[in-house]
């Protein structure tokens, strides 16, 4: 008798799952690398950057209330797995290269895919909490050994950047 492969269907619990493992790993990463490294500077960064993106995202999730598409609760917007991904892949990247980056972005965006197949997300949560993360790892971290750096600012009357070069 001759059998042919049937196609692993994984279901939402399946799903949600795999974003919580996929989140967790990422973070993970983004801690543990710099810890390896002895960059104790980039694992300062990648907290505040993920801890940023986990605020920021708490904040906007009970101020929204959108119900999530399995009507679990009022936390859908936006992605809080995702954001924290994000942060981190971002991190990541900046700190040090593509290299390491890349594959944490698509991680990062397997973890989103992940949320909106488990249904506690629609398309629109995993955008904005990939846009959240990006913006939270990208501005809250340096490259390793930069000559040109730039931190964002702001108070209660005006926002900005300072750009500060090295020679």
């Amino acid at each position: 008798m001759v059998t042919s492969p049937t196609p692993a269907l994984a279901g939402a619990h399946g799903w949600d799952q795999a974003s919580s493992i996929g989140r967790d790993a990422i973070v993970l990463a983004a801690l543990g690398y710099p810890a390896l490294q002895g960059d104790w500077k980039g694992d300062k960064q990648a907290a505040l950057g993920m801890g940023s993106a986990f605020a920021l995202t708490g904040l906007l999730k009970v101020t929204v209330h959108e119900t999530r598409p399995d009507g679990s609760n009022r936390q859908s917007f936006p992605s809080g797995h995702t954001s924290v991904s994000f942060a981190a892949a971002a991190t990541l990247e900046k700190r040090y290269g593509w290299q390491i980056g890349v594959p944490a972005h698509l991680l990062a965006a397997f973890v989103g895919v992940a949320r909106v197949k488990a249904r506690k997300h629609y398309v629109r949560d995993v955008i904005a909490g990939g846009l959240i993360g990006e913006a939270s790892g990208l501005l809250l971290s340096s490259k390793r050994d930069a000559r040109t750096q730039w931190v964002p600012w702001g108070d209660t009357h005006s926002a900005g950047a300072t750009v500060a070069l090295r020679f």
